[in-house]
């Protein structure tokens, strides 16, 4: 059994967004073989009460409540170091004097670093060996992003892109093994960074199919007479945010008009005032919901209309496992590429959307099949326990 370093930028745990799930289970995988050291950041003094959930994984924790209007200061001083605003926000003297510790008095036989922010504490030690789980090319995101931007936030945007990317190459460069989320995201990073492409890997994310099963007895929140159109996430990530409000402006007047018993509902925690604004007739935003399992069960149609994203979405995991037919924005479907027609629809233009929409509403036999052998391809490609694996044999032996 070996003694772990594990060091994660959001504390992983509860699993109830993108980047904890996967945190999490990396960390659920660890623990079943090895001793882990964990050293995460709280940015929602909330989750400081899951702590002792997590001592059940873990020989020790190092939990530091991170207060984000600090931190987006501390990380303006990037600007004057010439670092990243990423790594500059994760900072703390506290974190880098626990990380030493622990690598000298227990015997650390590796470290797993989730996300660039943190690697920059075993930056300096030369004889550990790291597995890097960036997940994303975040600095390809920050490009992306600096194109819905102007003026100073155009060039603060593409400043980090810029930096970031450096950042990157440079601490995949001095790990054992680097990972991805998906072929897609590898191959961005080797076109971006060619010297550390013979040490780069794909751990894609997974799902839990036994508890995204439609099976479960879960009463509908829906009205009887109603439609329910679903898109979940976590509602104030400005995409998220920006994919809903994009759908009710272009996609619903189509909708309505032909079906006007049709609600789409936005489910998901902390939704912009722009976006509850929006609530009217046919359209509805629940805010936080304790399970999101019965907005997808009884859902007629998932859509996913993220028009700037990275990565694999568990969003549309999840409702590919509940056995739900879903529509994908064509930006995203790359990812999903393994996905047929049969599985999986890709739409762009508000036409297209409401087109198959319209299609699935017509032919519930059509949508539910479509739905079905979804689920069958998730609980064969996409079982959390199968991906999570891959890092394994890199591992030091239990």
């Amino acid at each position: 059994m070996a003694n772990l370093l594990y060091l994660v930028h959001r504390i992983p745990y509860p699993p109830n967004k993108g980047d904890k799930l996967r945190s999490f289970h990396l960390l659920k995988y660890l623990s079943r073989d090895h001793k882990v050291f964990l050293g995460t950041f709280v940015d929602d003094a909330a989750d400081l009460s899951y702590i002792p959930a997590l001592q059940e994984f873990c020989t020790d924790i190092k939990a530091i409540q991170l207060f984000p209007v600090a931190a987006r200061l501390r990380a303006l001083n990037g600007l004057l170091s010439g670092d990243p605003l990423t790594v500059r926000y994760f900072r703390d003297a506290k974190m880098q004097r626990w990380v030493s510790e622990t690598i000298q008095n227990h015997n650390i036989e590796a470290a797993i670093v989730f996300c660039s922010g943190m690697a920059q504490y075993v930056e300096t030690k030369t004889r550990l060996p790291i597995f890097l789980d960036l997940v994303d090319v975040d600095s390809l995101k920050w490009k992306a992003y600096s194109k819905t931007q102007r003026g100073v936030m155009k060039w603060l945007f593409s400043r980090e892109s810029k930096v970031l990317l450096n950042y990157e190459r440079r601490i995949s460069a001095k790990s054992t093994r680097t990972f991805f989320v998906s072929e897609e995201e590898k191959r961005a990073f080797c076109r971006l960074s060619p010297e550390n492409a013979f040490h780069v890997d794909v751990i894609r994310n997974g799902v839990d199919t036994a508890y995204f099963n439609a099976k479960h007895e879960l009463s509908s929140p829906y009205a009887e007479d109603e439609i329910p159109i679903v898109f979940t996430g976590t509602m104030n990530y400005w995409i998220n945010d920006q994919a809903a409000q994009w759908f009710i402006y272009q996609v619903m007047p189509l909708l309505v008009s032909r079906h006007p018993s049709i609600r789409f509902y936005a489910v998901g925690r902390s939704p912009s005032s722009q976006l509850q604004a929006l609530e009217s007739q046919h359209v509805s935003v629940t805010g936080t919901v304790d399970d999101v399992r019965p907005y997808l069960k009884h859902a007629r149609i998932i859509v996913a209309p993220i028009k700037t994203s990275r990565g694999l979405q568990n969003k549309v995991l999840e409702a590919l496992a509940m056995g739900k037919p879903v529509v994908l924005d064509r930006q995203c479907d790359e990812v999903f590429s393994d996905f047929p027609d049969s599985e999986l629809r890709r739409a762009s233009a508000p036409d297209d959307y409401a087109k198959i929409i319209g299609e699935f509403i017509q032919s519930p036999e059509v949508a539910q099949v479509t739905g079905e052998n979804a689920r069958l391809r998730i609980c064969s490609n996409y079982n959390w326990e199968n991906q999570i694996g891959i890092i394994g044999p890199y591992l030091p032996p239990p």
